[in-house]
């Protein structure tokens, strides 16, 4: 994703600049005293990433500058470059504030049913406009090595917390203990991504349920 012009990517905020809180626009002073967590730093932050976030769904993507983040945040651009370091990486955080990072893992204590629960959960998300930005920007990132590692962290999370499910369900002697988590976890959220993202199709409770069936018939043949 390139950089928007006059948006020159800054070196991301230190821990102790972080700490200092922002300089910029109503901004206070090295000179004043430490900010507690959760006092003006955190405020600004929110502030950011709400404003990248409405920008994001009303702009699309490449729409906006952090000039234009910065303006809507009330904020010096300068604080969003110390706190980011470029407009790509406040996107990331932004789309993953805004929808809540990943769907959550159920424990209903059967596969079936966690597998159901979070399918249903992870299919609310990508029907939203919020869940679809992410869902493309985790799959369109430019090449670039940070945005690279941006992008592999988002999957890997993803994936690992749905292999909880998984890992579960062989110690409760559900599934076979040679199951590749892994490879369950891609077959089981693969469907969605293709409908969401290639072919449009809808994620309806009967589509969900058939690749749940499919899973499960697979991983106990």
């Amino acid at each position: 994703m390139d950089t928007s012009p006059g948006d020159h990517p800054h070196p991301p905020m230190t821990a102790a600049d972080d700490a200092a809180g922002p300089t910029g626009l109503g901004g206070a002073s090295g000179r004043g005293p430490r900010r507690r967590p959760g006092g003006r730093s955190a405020k600004v932050r929110r502030a950011v990433l709400d404003a990248t976030f409405e920008l994001a769904k009303r702009e699309g993507l490449a729409g906006f500058s952090i000039t234009d983040v910065a303006q809507r945040a009330d904020v010096h651009p300068s604080s969003i470059y110390r706190r980011w370091g470029s407009r790509d990486r406040l996107l990331v955080d932004a789309l993953l504030s805004g929808v809540g990072n990943l769907a959550p893992i159920p424990d209903t204590g059967t596969l079936q049913g966690d597998l159901r629960a979070y399918l249903r959960a992870s299919a609310a998300v990508m029907r939203e406009p919020e869940g679809a930005l992410l869902l493309r920007l985790a799959v369109t990132m430019d090449e670039t090595s940070e945005l690279r590692a941006v992008r592999d962290d988002y999957w890997t999370r993803a994936l690992q917390n749905a292999s909880s499910m998984f890992e579960r369900a062989i110690r409760r002697a559900e599934l076979p203990p040679d199951v590749d988590v892994r490879r369950a976890v891609e077959h089981l959220v693969a469907p969605l991504y293709l409908r969401t993202l290639v072919t449009g199709g809808e994620l309806g409770d009967d589509f969900l349920d058939s690749v749940i069936h499919t899973t499960l018939h697979g991983l106990k043949a």
